[in-house]
């Protein structure tokens, strides 16, 4: 059954929760729900990556994630960190976190492979082409998913080279990251060349802009509201879940995990 990786945002500003569960206490009592709802693994993060984000320094992203990290580890969770860091992510690993979620793939920190190949902990490698502050820029495709695998498997060969077993990588294309509107349904359409790569898939469309762009359509006066956006992730994780990816990353963990067990039971 395809995972589900619970986001557990301890930010003032992510586009979606930001600044919910910015205090400790209720980031934890955050992950333990979603734990509890169904999430394989929780992915803590302490920098925002949506649309137009400032950068906040690894100090205070550590300041915010590693006490979570601590606290859920110690609870038996299975624990992501989501940064672009190399000092996050070594100290996360530290704290307990098993897998780093870089959705940069190591090009936003040039010290992330080093870093993350002497930790041991998986890889998520995240297709990127620049920060949130002016990724659509780089939004330009003629056959985006073949662009987007060629680019992944680019950032595999990096990350072998700098030590990273190929059985401790996850490839994530990115949905959302530098790619707009009807790339993304492009993008998804196209996963089998993503899938086709090897490694393990990650896929995150929660609560993203596109989703909110296509219900638009439906309702206009209601295209913002979470549940919405939340049924919409759950239809597109299980749909992903149908095109061989390993895990979906959502804030809804409830509504996917309902959403993947009847698709499961679809296919028998």
């Amino acid at each position: 059954m395809t995972g589900i990786w619970g986001i557990v945002n301890v930010t003032p500003d992510s586009f979606s929760d930001g600044g919910r569960y910015l205090d400790v206490d209720r980031a934890v009592a955050h992950g333990l729900r979603l734990r509890a709802e169904g999430a394989t693994v929780l992915d803590i993060g302490g920098e925002s990556t949506r649309p137009g984000a400032e950068r906040v320094g690894p100090d205070v992203e550590q300041e915010r994630v590693l006490p979570v990290i601590e606290h859920l580890v110690a609870a038996g969770a299975p624990v992501s960190i989501d940064t672009f860091n190399a000092a996050t992510a070594a100290a996360a690993v530290r704290a307990g976190a098993r897998i780093v979620n870089d959705v940069s793939g190591g090009l936003a920190d040039p010290d992330m492979l080093a870093a993350v190949a002497e930790t041991g902990a998986d890889y998520a490698i995240g297709h990127w082409r620049g920060f949130s502050s002016d990724m659509y820029a780089q939004a330009e495709y003629r056959r985006i998913a073949r662009e987007v695998a060629g680019e992944l498997k680019e950032r595999m060969g990096e990350a072998a080279a700098a030590g990273i077993a190929p059985s401790r990588i996850i490839v994530d294309p990115g949905i959302g990251f530098a790619k707009a509107g009807a790339q993304n349904w492009e993008l998804l359409r196209g996963l089998d060349e993503i899938v086709a790569l090897g490694p393990r898939v990650l896929i995150g469309t929660s609560r993203k802009r596109f989703l909110a762009e296509t219900l638009q359509h439906a309702a206009p006066e209601e295209e913002t509201s979470e549940p919405r956006r939340d049924l919409a992730t759950a239809v597109t994780s299980a749909l992903a879940a149908r095109a061989g990816v390993w895990a979906v990353r959502v804030h809804d963990v409830a509504a996917t995990r309902d959403a993947l067990a009847i698709a499961h039971a679809w296919e028998g």
